[in-house]
């Protein structure tokens, strides 16, 4: 393979070259890394905590460690594109992952495994708004724009299918460490490609990290997420829960006052003042918060109730996989220029509301066909239907110079819910089991921990109407102003600044956008 030099990327919009599909090959491998580490470590999960023993409470980590990072630092990750260049901080990012990987697959106890989780979404927050940037660059037209982001979406979609069976089959067959490993000969071959095939690049003069924000902004999530966690352990009343949260409390709102008054804000607040946007960003969030505590309760549902193979897990959550993606691309990117955007948000997020709601009435004993496959076939479509134009109001008709910060938002508010779900959710199946076995004398842990998922359920259908409702009051969008193409206007930023949205139709797998 040659290399394509930067004179190429930039000066030849109506041509494409052999040599900008193998980049996006290469740069579609890199985002692929991100979007199997979203859902295979989800089925290995039962598997990891038998090998190395931690508890319930502590198992959300696991997850959770890697999704805070992730969303957490973003926006630095999007800030540090432009000061080093998209190569050089896809390469750091790459190799970050891989290592990262390494050290988690090795890990002999629970804290390095969280450890290296975390690392990981830290890596994937650096290479995310390189491989949008280098997209960007590299297609010019808008037309092969167009065409190498909808094979972008697709890889995005079929990976995050993909990384459920690869999960199961990896965990059944192999060792749930390979779950982590498996991003070894992938980021091999991305840093191969990389050095033989993109330019190198240059920073942005100018540009700073606002570094009291990060500690602040993260601090505050870190201590939000920590005392959730905490709860399930220690009751929502103990102090190791109450200092935690009132400290997260604290940060954040000195976060916000920061970001009112610093020279260089990280998320700068004239974004929120748009109250569709902020609420569409807030609906994001709590249908995130419901979902991956969903998807956490049924894996171990499936694997410890159930008694299914890390394989037939993975091949379970396939009906609501598909229906999300058909739901997606088929209805709600079709719908939204004729349906003002509420009417499809709503419905949808009531839809997957009811979904939820249905896993109440779990006992130890229920089939699948009657009990869980209508949840996910509700979840999916009206998640498929919501989420796209949710998202898409979050990131459309932004001011030029705030285009990459509102797309990485979108995908923030993505992460960040999922690291509330994944240890509200948690924390609540906990307590509610620990209760069922100290009221019910003799009970068994079986009926204990379904009890647990059921309450958890009713928690989550609760949030999703909680995020209609809030779709209902804030967001008043009408055919022609949120439609998928106003962002994609605005993508032919440098640096981090994109507004293209994957996430518009990989709905249910927190998506990698730059700042």
């Amino acid at each position: 393979m040659t290399s394509l030099d930067e004179h190429e990327l930039t000066t030849q919009p109506a041509r494409s070259t052999k040599a900008q599909w193998w980049i996006l090959v290469i740069i579609a491998c890199a985002q692929l890394m991100v979007v199997l580490d979203s859902t295979i470590m989800i089925i290995a999960l039962p598997s990891a905590q038998r090998a190395l023993g931690f508890s319930d409470a502590a198992r959300q980590w696991v997850i959770t460690a890697y999704t805070l990072a992730f969303g957490g630092f973003l926006l630095v990750g999007g800030r540090i594109s432009d000061m080093l260049g998209p190569r050089r901080t896809l390469m750091a990012g790459v190799i970050g992952f891989a290592l990262a990987s390494a050290l988690g697959g090795a890990a002999p106890n629970t804290a390095m495994l969280i450890a290296a989780r975390g690392l990981q979404g830290l890596s994937g927050a650096l290479l995310a708004p390189s491989v949008l940037s280098l997209l960007t660059a590299t297609f010019p037209s808008p037309r092969e724009r167009g065409r190498a982001f909808g094979i972008y979406a697709t890889i995005a979609i079929g990976g995050s299918a993909f990384g459920l069976i690869l999960g199961g089959f990896l965990t059944q067959y192999a060792d749930w460490r390979w779950c982590l490993y498996v991003n070894l000969p992938i980021a091999a071959l991305v840093i191969f490609g990389v050095v033989a095939m993109i330019p190198k690049s240059t920073g942005r003069p100018g540009v700073r990290l606002d570094i009291a924000g990060v500690v602040l902004g993260c601090g505050g999530l870190v201590a939000l997420v920590y005392g959730l966690g905490e709860a399930g352990a220690d009751g929502w009343g103990s102090r190791g829960v109450l200092i935690p949260l009132a400290l997260a409390a604290v940060l954040l709102a000195c976060f916000v006052v920061w970001q009112s008054r610093g020279s260089n804000p990280l998320l700068p607040l004239r974004v929120l003042r748009d109250r569709n946007r902020s609420g569409a960003y807030l609906t994001i969030l709590l249908a995130m918060t419901a979902m991956f505590g969903t998807f956490v309760s049924l894996t171990f549902l499936f694997q410890s109730v159930d008694h299914y193979s890390p394989l037939r897990t993975g091949i379970a959550f396939l009906p609501l996989m598909v229906l999300n993606g058909l739901a997606s691309t088929q209805l709600a990117s079709r719908l939204m220029p004729y349906v003002p955007t509420r009417l499809l948000i709503v419905p949808g997020l009531l839809f997957a509301a009811v979904g939820i709601a249905l896993l109440t009435r779990l006992t130890p004993d229920a089939a699948f066909a009657t009990r869980v496959l209508p949840t996910e076939i509700l979840l999916g479509v009206g998640l498929g239907v919501a989420m796209v134009p949710a998202i898409s109001t979050a990131t459309s008709n932004a001011d030029p110079n705030d285009v990459g910060v509102t797309s990485a938002m979108s995908t923030t508010s993505q992460q960040i819910g999922a690291s509330i779900g994944t240890a509200l959710l948690n924390t609540i199946a906990a307590s509610a089991a620990t209760s069922y076995l100290a009221s019910h004398r003799g009970g068994d842990a079986i009926h204990a921990t379904v009890h647990g998922y059921a309450t958890a359920s009713a928690w989550g259908a609760g949030i999703l109407a909680l995020a209609a409702l809030t779709a209902g009051l804030l967001i008043n969008v009408h055919p022609g102003r949120a439609h998928p193409s106003d962002a994609a206007r605005g993508a032919g930023g440098h640096g981090g600044e994109l507004a293209a949205q994957p996430s518009q139709v990989t709905p249910l797998v927190p998506a990698a956008q730059g700042e």
